[in-house]
């Protein structure tokens, strides 16, 4: 078979993530799959009820439901862990000293399905994906990506190098079997550099950001503007990594689908008066011990008025969010964040 480094970074190489048995993963998307249509068979329900009666849904008892899903958050075990977490890959202590040597973990493992044919979320994807990037480049993937985020300007950012002595470091936290808080335990990440190895701040992250949506949307004043600088990267690059890439899914998202690398959900209006589907990028991160989420809301330029606006980009919102304790999920409140904030730019 042949895997391209696109397959790679849109999760379609068939490489396995950290479950070893096909079985299970089968088990597992299938009854995500049955849980998502229960989802939409009663939100269709619910609507056909609510034309039914020709009356709509009032804020109170819109706010009593997002209430009683607070609640059932609350009150649910802290002690269930997520299957992803109950691999035992996870907890490696094991230091490789390179990326290369890194492969090894999964190299002869079979293939799950044939390249491009599926969509299955693979850490150790990544982990190919950063021998490529160091074969390529001639580089050490670690000093590669150190040198591009100082370029970047996030001096924050660095790898989770347990032997270092690194400032502002902050402890990690897990739920045990009896619901308490405890220390998260021991872990080496040199063998998932790319997938879940460095350690930065929601300073950092929201400069990521904004050189993403810079670079994003550059293209459109440059025309107009010649004393704009160039993006980090070329629009249509960015543009290309926000593109929904056929046969993907994303699970933290009903609304999006995998690109490159990112979640994307497009912009979309069915009938009017009614949803609006903003377009956005985000991506969630969880860890031992720790949880994460970048999403970017870009603005919708008005061509026509471009010439004349005195601000230059990047123009939107970004939300970033870093806790540090596992199995917190954050895509849903980094998105009602970022549309407040749209809401208020909108009303200025």
């Amino acid at each position: 078979v042949t895997i391209t480094t696109r397959l790679l970074v849109s999760h379609l190489s068939g490489i396995r993530h950290y479950e070893k048995d096909i079985t299970k993963v089968k088990e597992e998307k299938e009854k995500a799959n049955r849980a998502l249509k229960l989802t939409k068979s009663h939100q269709d329900k619910e609507q056909k009820e609510k034309e039914g009666k020709g009356i709509e849904k009032t804020d109170c008892a819109k706010q009593k439901k997002e209430h009683d899903g607070e609640t059932k958050s609350r009150n649910s075990k802290p002690g269930r862990k997520d299957k992803e977490f109950e691999q035992e890959e996870y907890y490696l202590k094991e230091k490789f000293e390179s990326v290369i040597e890194s492969l090894k973990i999964f190299k002869n493992d079979p293939l799950f399905f044939k390249p491009g044919s599926q969509f299955l979320y693979s850490t150790y994807g990544f982990t190919l994906l950063s021998a490529v990037v160091e074969r390529a480049s001639g580089q050490k993937f670690t000093d590669y990506m150190l040198k591009m985020f100082r370029d970047l300007d996030m001096l924050s950012t660095v790898l989770d190098d347990n032997e270092a002595m690194i400032y502002n470091r902050a402890r990690c936290y897990v739920y045990n079997k009896k619901g308490r808080l405890v220390n998260a335990p021991y872990v080496d990440n040199s063998y998932k550099w790319a997938g879940g190895g460095f350690l930065s701040s929601v300073g950092d992250l929201l400069k990521f950001g904004n050189a993403l949506l810079y670079s994003y949307q550059a293209g459109e004043f440059k025309n107009r503007n010649s004393k704009l600088l160039p993006g980090y990267l070329k629009p249509g690059t960015v543009a290309m990594m926000w593109t929904p890439v056929p046969k993907t899914e994303v699970s933290w998202d009903r609304d999006g689908k995998y690109a490159m690398a990112w979640a994307v959900v497009e912009k979309n209006q069915q009938y009017g008066c009614c949803r609006q589907q903003r377009h956005y990028a985000s991506h969630t991160g969880g860890a031992v011990g720790a949880s994460s989420v970048l999403l970017i809301l870009p603005e919708e330029l008005d061509p026509e008025a471009l010439g004349t606006w005195p601000v230059a980009p990047p123009r939107g919102v970004i939300v970033t969010i870093i806790c540090n304790m596992q199995s917190v999920s954050l895509n849903s409140t980094a998105l009602k964040i970022a549309r407040e904030f749209d809401k208020e730019k909108r009303a200025q």
